[in-house]
């Protein structure tokens, strides 16, 4: 299945140039997964308390996110990158369960903002759900290439 695209809300677009220090790579950076029950709205959210609906701890996910590790903010022939390392979760003792939307936030208070989103995105572009990873079985999140989110 293909994954939507990566979304900047409009007041994750505004916190990126308003000296939030939002992409300091020495920040914490966690990744969350929620359920369909959540929609975004890409006008309003902009703190990870306006994501509702995440997955509850169990089965090898813990609620709060798995922390983002390898982060870097590079820049190459103009392009500047954030990336991370791969994201990954082990189901253990059941389930963990079919989510829609996987969000990417800061941890801590930058500017004000507590726990400012840096964007998110659709498991599953058609819009549907992402399966339910059964035991023993690693769900794996990992950036693209390009990275997280890149900048020309």
């Amino acid at each position: 299945m293909a994954v939507g695209a990566f979304v900047f809300p409009d007041k994750a677009k505004l916190n990126f140039f308003s000296a939030t220090d939002l992409l300091n790579p020495t920040n914490t950076f966690k990744i969350t997964l929620h359920t369909s029950a959540w929609t975004p709205n890409n006008s309003t959210n902009e703190v990870f308390a306006d994501a509702t609906n995440e997955l509850s701890t169990a089965n090898g996910y813990t609620a709060g996110g798995i922390t983002l590790t390898g982060v870097a903010l590079t820049q190459t022939a103009g392009v500047v990158k954030f990336t991370s390392a791969a994201a990954v979760w082990t189901a253990s003792g059941g389930s963990i369960p079919a989510w829609r939307t996987a969000v990417v936030r800061a941890v801590g208070t930058l500017n004000g903002k507590v726990d400012p989103i840096v964007g998110y995105f659709l498991g599953d572009s058609a819009p549907a759900d992402v399966p339910a990873t059964t035991t023993g079985n690693t769900l794996t999140i990992t950036p693209n290439a390009s990275g997280i989110m890149s900048a020309t």
